[in-house]
């Protein structure tokens, strides 16, 4: 644990004595208490009073605040900011002046006057929860505010409707500070004294019967008094403690990490029909989607606010967008997103903390038990069952949320949201290769959001680029990738080094000084080319030009730099074209040489 600043601790320190001076300047006066002259009846019915009329002051504050405090967490817009101003007028009024306004309502000529609450128990009540309720409302709004709204997202998509996400999920990850907000508002009802007074002078609660005390007897008096007020107030703060404690579950036992199984090839399904035409306009961007596709297997790839999630959020019915989403002819716009039969995996994998990885993968609605089963032994999970989601690795998280969204009853879209992009390079090529051979066979169709080109082209059939919003181009991956029809999809698609030149009729590339680049095999393929004459640029990944003594094409290197990761960068000229390639440590110094490049791996596009 990291030391604290000394000034910190220093201000802390000053601040605690000062709020306990008073209870120790108490504490020395006890010796004078004179409990001759006290009312035990009467101390004794005051302090079950304001023991009641806190308890049932604080279970109403419970029974609406937390759903308002709810309501100021989610809502949106300008009624949401006017209501939580009013909730937290009542903590800048003085007590009396709320009395006052309570009079206003609820005295003998107001406007609910006639519910008779002045001088009565219910009048406490009334009083109480009046300058109670913020502490809860407060303390709730911002539990509700700290739960990830994609938590309740993913519970939409699984078949829960609001009000059973609000029980199950919300709530109780929100429910240790709304009860630590519960109990501040106890202590607050049960101290109230300048509203109850104004409100309900009778019967005497605690605070009104010590007030009487000092009146009639001094400070003497008001020791036996104050006596049981603070073990009272002591004893709950103690429960509330105790109540609101974190609850240490321990470290996960250290274990070696599960082998992922083996999955057996499975005969692909036949394709699905996606359509998409969605469009959503917010401040600064603007989502407007149109795309067709029929296949098993399509990736979103394109750069970060590019729309990507949102697409697949959209897709979810987890986005009021404009438009349709159709699968398979039928629309899925006018549905909700539990009736959707999506199984969808979002960044992070949201998996609620207060479940644990066995009530995690039955969580859904029309979870199948036997199924739910099947995929924790077939993602290595049954040893997992008891944990919860912090004693978990990254890898381990992603299997649960996999295994969660696939153990419904009926799944026919699976989307997939970044869900490598948390782990480490070797953990990511093991899991790619895993879902993969999950999602090979399956009925549904998978929708994969990434921003890693080399995983799109491991996991998709087709490939979908996104850019502002807009689809820039889409079709079969291999196509995507071989002619991405501009620099900008060459860009995300990968592409550093970047030449022009000349279409020849014999599907090379001219670059200049002689070097015509093949960019087609001899036989069969390349009649998408552009046609001869068309100026165009092209690209191939540094690793993919390799120096080699017979390479079909000449080269002269311009520069080396330092070796890094047993590869040395390297700059060479190509014809007219300079490129950056990652050359062997042991390249030759600068100078003439020979290079070969794969003509399947060049992408070629028309020049602007």
């Amino acid at each position: 644990m990291r030391p604290m600043p000394r000034a910190v601790k220093g201000l802390a320190c000053l601040l605690g004595l000062w709020l306990l001076a008073p209870f120790v300047a108490g504490m020395v006066r006890l010796g004078d208490a004179d409990w001759s002259g006290v009312d035990r009846a009467g101390l004794v019915r005051a302090a079950g009073v304001s023991m009641a009329s806190a308890g049932v002051a604080t279970l109403l504050i419970g029974l609406f605040g937390i759903p308002l405090g709810y309501v100021l967490a989610r809502g949106r817009g300008w009624w949401t900011v006017w209501l939580g101003g009013v909730v937290q007028l009542p903590l800048a009024l003085p007590p009396l002046a709320g009395g006052v306004l309570l009079l206003f309502l609820l005295g003998y000529g107001g406007p609910l006057g006639g519910l008779g609450l002045s001088e009565h128990f219910g009048g406490i009540v009334a009083a109480e929860m009046f300058v109670a309720a913020p502490f809860l409302i407060i303390a709730a709004r911002s539990a509700f505010a700290a739960v990830d709204p994609v938590l309740e997202d993913v519970a939409a998509t699984l078949g829960h409707r609001p009000g059973a996400i609000f029980r199950r999920v919300s709530l109780p990850l929100a429910w240790r500070p709304i009860l630590a907000g519960l109990v501040l508002a106890w202590l607050r009802a049960f101290g109230e004294f300048g509203a109850t007074v104004m409100l309900a002078y009778h019967p005497y609660s605690l605070p009104v019967f010590t007030y009487v005390a000092f009146g009639e007897a001094g400070l003497p008096a008001m020791l036996p008094v104050l006596a049981p007020t603070l073990l009272l107030a002591g004893l709950l703060m103690v429960a509330g403690h105790w109540l609101t404690r974190p609850v240490a579950r321990g470290a996960a036992p250290r274990m070696a990490p599960l082998p992922l199984p083996a999955t057996r090839e499975r005969a692909e399904a036949s394709p699905r029909h996606l359509a998409l035409a969605i469009h959503r306009d917010l401040p600064g961007f603007t989502l407007d989607v149109t795309l067709e596709s029929r296949t098993r297997r399509i990736a979103i790839l394109g750069p970060s606010g590019s729309g990507k999630s949102m697409t697949l959020r959209a897709i979810a019915g987890l986005e009021d967008v404009a438009g349709q989403v159709r699968l398979d002819g039928g629309d899925l716009s006018p549905l909700p997103p539990e009736q959707r039969a999506v199984a969808y995996v979002p960044q992070g994998y949201a998996l609620p903390a207060h479940l644990t990885v066995a009530r995690q993968v039955t969580f859904a609605t029309d979870c199948v038990p036997e199924r739910a089963a099947a995929w924790m032994g077939a993602l290595g999970l049954e040893a997992l069952s008891g944990r919860y989601p912090a004693e978990l690795s990254p890898g381990q998280r992603q299997r649960v949320a996999l295994a969660r969204a696939l153990s419904r009853r009926r799944v026919d879209l699976v989307l997939l949201d970044e869900p490598f992009s948390a782990l480490d390079a070797p953990l990511r090529a093991r899991l790619r290769r895993e879902v993969l051979a999950v999602l090979r066979g399956m009925e549904a169709l998978t929708v994969l959001v990434t921003h890693d080109p080399a995983e799109a082209l491991a996991m998709a059939e087709e490939l979908v680029l996104l850019d502002g919003g807009r689809v820039i181009r889409a079709g079969p991956t291999a196509d995507v990738f071989a002619r991405p029809g501009s620099e900008l999809a060459a860009r995300l698609l990968g592409a550093e080094a970047i030449g022009d030149g000349v279409m020849l009729p014999d599907g090379r590339i001219d670059l200049g000084q002689g070097v015509g680049l093949l960019v087609r095999h001899p036989v069969g393929e390349g009649a998408d080319l552009p046609p001869t004459g068309t100026r165009v640029r092209w690209s191939a990944r540094p690793y993919q030009i390799r120096l080699a003594k017979d390479g079909a094409y000449p080269a002269r290197i311009l520069w080396r730099g330092t070796v890094r990761d047993g590869q040395r960068p390297t700059r060479l000229r190509l014809g007219d074209a300079e490129l950056e390639i990652l050359a062997d440590p042991s390249c030759e110094a600068d100078g003439a040489c020979r290079v070969t490049i794969d003509p399947g791996c060049l992408q070629v596009w028309p020049a602007a």
